[in-house]
């Protein structure tokens, strides 16, 4: 089946990165979190490419993209997004990401900087996802309990789609999700094998960009949309790290699915203050 804008960029051998790429004008580059899909941001796709040039990705081991036995860390996801960029001739972008599509666009910066970059909007992640002090910092949950998701679940697919379909219930949507919606969001997970799913997500919670995040709130135009059921410790947190960063609290951890028009919206809006700001520099 053709896909709209749908094309593949060849990162290493016998590599290749599916990216959807329709509209024009200033670029905007959507990462999705982890296991998940270009897919999850379709009704952003619809919206932002009747004003903009949108590319969505497939990270490697994602979705369309090549299942890779090596590179499954975000070291190499921030290497794979620069290669995207250079053959699609990207410049003055808005990096979009969400949940572990962050530590892609901080792991791009650890290795290239903000020059490429015109604004970000960071949704729902903070950039050092483990502490030993869980109840003072932003971070996915305790130690024990995050390590129980690893050796309990990722261990072979049906422990997978009971940790997706879980996490999608009680922490990414805050409706009851119909059954066929369930099952589609289940789906896109299981697009990435369980083993290399479990590497992504050690990989991912070892990760510390907390130099990057405040490096990027002080250099460009910064947005954090953060889930509603963590909001005041996580807001805080992102005000205390990274204080040039707007904060909006909207929905649970799939809010731009869920509640895609006001999230539009918010990004629309910061959009056009990133747009002032940058003409007054």
């Amino acid at each position: 089946m053709s896909i709209q804008g749908g094309k593949y960029i060849e990162v290493g051998p016998g590599v290749e990165i599916f990216v959807q790429d329709i509209g024009e004008g200033e670029p905007i580059v959507f990462i999705p979190g982890w296991t998940f899909t270009t897919e999850v941001f379709s009704k952003q796709l619809a919206h932002f490419s009747k004003t903009n040039r949108v590319i969505v990705i497939d990270p490697r081991s994602h979705g369309r993209s090549s299942i890779s036995l090596h590179g499954n860390d975000y070291v190499t996801h921030g290497s794979d997004l620069a290669k995207v960029m250079k053959e699609l001739d990207l410049n003055e972008i808005t990096l979009v990401g969400w949940s572990f599509g962050c530590l892609t666009m901080w792991e791009y910066i650890r290795q290239h900087g903000t020059e490429k970059i015109k604004s970000l909007v960071f949704v729902d992640m903070s950039p050092k996802p483990l502490s030993t002090n869980h109840e003072e910092n932003w971070v996915e949950g305790p130690l024990d309990d995050i390590g129980a998701a690893y050796t309990t679940y990722l261990q072979n697919p049906q422990g997978q789609r009971e940790f997706v379909a879980g996490y999608a219930t009680q922490v990414m949507v805050q409706r009851k999700l119909e059954e066929q919606e369930l099952n589609w969001l289940v789906e896109q997970s299981l697009k990435t094998p369980y083993y290399i799913a479990a590497n992504l997500f050690s990989a991912g919670m070892f990760s510390d960009y907390r130099e990057e995040a405040r490096l990027a709130s002080e250099t460009v135009p910064t947005l954090t949309v953060i889930a509603e059921h963590w909001a005041q410790i996580a807001s805080a947190f992102t005000k205390k790290l990274s204080p040039g960063s707007q904060v909006e609290v909207l929905g649970g951890h799939l809010m731009f699915w869920e509640h895609s028009e006001r999230f539009n919206e918010v990004v629309d809006q910061f959009l056009l203050y990133s747009n002032e700001t940058n003409s007054t520099d």
